[in-house]
């Protein structure tokens, strides 16, 4: 699957619609994200299963902050509308296939117990 643009009006829809979500933060003018992106288009070719989504911070300003995003790229992952990863920073393309594989991997009632644990201590 292509990489495909998504905006503040279509992300809490896209998060609904699909299991996995990859979202990637980028700016035009931004080198490290340039240099990202093909890496970003490869992988998301070698996963039918997950969305590859960029969000640009340029013109989705409201979705940016939204996220605190306060550096870019930063890479987030959804699993079942569960933000299970959010990091700065480019990483290579073997990187980005372990990300896929640990988050197809995660057990997701773990995880809901491991958000409700840290809810009710917070």
């Amino acid at each position: 699957m292509a990489t495909t643009d998504i905006t503040e009006a279509d992300f809490e829809k896209t998060l609904t619609d699909h299991e996995i979500v990859l979202v990637d933060f980028w700016a035009d003018w931004c080198g490290p994200c340039k240099r990202f992106a093909p890496v970003y288009e490869e992988v998301s070719g070698r996963h039918e299963d997950v969305v590859f989504a960029k969000v640009d911070t340029e013109a989705e300003r409201g979705l940016a902050a939204a996220a605190n995003i306060t550096s870019i790229p930063t890479l987030m992952a959804f699993r079942d509308k569960v933000l299970v990863y959010a990091q700065p920073g480019a990483v290579n393309a073997t990187q980005l296939e372990e990300l896929v594989t640990a988050v197809k991997g995660l057990d997701m009632d773990d995880v809901r117990e491991q958000v409700a644990k840290a809810r009710n201590e917070g």
